[in-house]
């Protein structure tokens, strides 16, 4: 009985672990993983931040808070990949920012690196 239980305690670890890494390790960014998160985005998220992330979107006039202008305005919980990703699996509490951690992972590493060049994109427009 003690073994069964030690073996079943040490497959959940391994599995656990295994877990951990495949939602932790962001893949590499490339064309087709931003052009998936594009689409990801135009499904899931346009209609509250709108078709360019300004916040704008047909659903934002009936929420409170209204929707984060991901181009310009300050991210809650930050703006580096990871933090941008926790966003996505966790959402926000307290605001309409809803968890979207249900989509697979590379789905959600796809979206936020679609959200951060629509960021990236404003800024480099801005700087000329």
């Amino acid at each position: 009985m003690k073994k069964s239980i030690a073996m079943s305690l040490a497959a959940a670890a391994v599995l656990s672990a295994a877990g951990a890494r495949a939602a932790g390790a962001a893949p590499k960014k490339t064309p087709e993983l931003v052009a998936k998160g594009k689409a990801s985005y135009a499904t899931n998220c346009a209609a509250c931040h709108g078709d360019e992330g300004l916040g704008d979107g047909a659903a934002a006039a009936a929420l409170d808070p209204k929707p984060r202008n991901l181009v310009t305005g300050a991210y809650r919980n930050g703006t580096t990949p990871d933090k941008v990703f926790a966003t996505l699996e966790q959402g926000i509490a307290g605001t309409t920012m809803t968890a979207f951690g249900h989509l697979p992972a590379e789905e959600r590493w796809a979206l936020t690196y679609y959200v951060l060049d629509l960021r990236g994109a404003k800024a480099a427009k801005a700087k000329k």
